[in-house]
């Protein structure tokens, strides 16, 4: 009966992550971020510094191999982070998140769903960067490696996710959501070597700012993973351990802080809602 039950619940989770995929095609302002901005950003910055190498601690490597890595992880906290913080709070202004807890279906089931959305788009989005740098750039993966980038993957998409949420229990209103949202996620992403490499060149202070956050720890997780000079099977537990770390602290601020009625006083969000 048990087997029944959990098999059941396994399922609705299953259908309501694929109505939340219909969603999200609706919108294509949410997919051209999410998906193709990271794709877009690959394919420039090799353009313009495609002739250029990156020196590591153990050696030169092509920018494309730089580059490759680092926006397949900024495509997960696209579509983990930023729009988990967004969305969530579009719909708890406009009153979804509390007719949700009217129906017969389980609230758990429904905030499943819309997770287990993102992190499937976080993982459209690392197949596309990852495919065009591998194709079109001959960017280096060993099949050896690969554990080790599926690992990182799944650590990295869940601490992003559980902090979308948390953002979302945190911010007051949906007008709000974008703007905040943004100003973590970009600021976080230059001092994580994501845009921009300064190994060797930055001040202590700003490479210690990089390492407090999990965007860089998630960078050099996946990266060890496709780097020609690191040896199978590239695992980082340390790294991987920092992202379990946040992924804790970011479910405590969610079940402590997220609430499915509107805050008093926030007004609903006009116009369409991007997913």
């Amino acid at each position: 009966m048990a087997e029944r039950l959990g098999a059941s619940r396994a399922a609705l989770v299953v259908r309501h992550i694929r109505a939340q995929n219909r969603i999200f095609w609706r919108v294509p302002i949410g997919a051209f971020f999410a998906l193709f901005l990271p794709v877009m950003m690959l394919v420039l910055f090799v353009a313009l510094f495609g002739s250029d190498t990156y020196t590591t601690e153990y050696g030169e490597v092509s920018r494309a191999q730089f580059y490759t890595p680092a926006l397949a992880v900024f495509a997960v906290a696209s579509a983990t982070f930023t729009n988990l913080a967004i969305n969530l709070s579009i719909r708890r202004d406009e009153g979804i998140l509390r007719r949700v807890r009217g129906t017969p279906l389980p609230p758990w089931i429904y905030l499943a769903g819309v997770i287990g959305s993102a992190v499937y788009m976080a993982v459209l989005g690392t197949v596309a960067v990852v495919t065009l740098g591998v194709v079109a750039y001959g960017v280096n993966i060993e099949a050896a490696k690969l554990p080790a980038m599926l690992v990182a993957l799944v650590v990295g998409a869940t601490a992003f996710a559980t902090w979308g949420v948390a953002l979302a229990a945190l911010t007051r209103t949906a007008a709000a959501a974008p703007a905040v949202a943004n100003a973590v996620i970009l600021p976080m992403a230059f001092v994580s070597n994501v845009f921009v490499s300064f190994e060797g060149e930055a001040p202590a202070w700003l490479l210690l700012v990089g390492d407090t956050f999990p965007l860089r720890h998630f960078v050099i997780s996946f990266g060890e993973a496709m780097s020609p000079f690191s040896q199978a099977p590239a695992f980082l537990p340390e790294r991987l351990a920092v992202l379990v770390a946040w992924t804790v602290v970011g479910a405590l601020v969610a079940w402590r802080r997220f609430r499915w009625e509107p805050a008093v006083g926030a007004s609903p969000t006009r116009g369409r809602r991007r997913n």
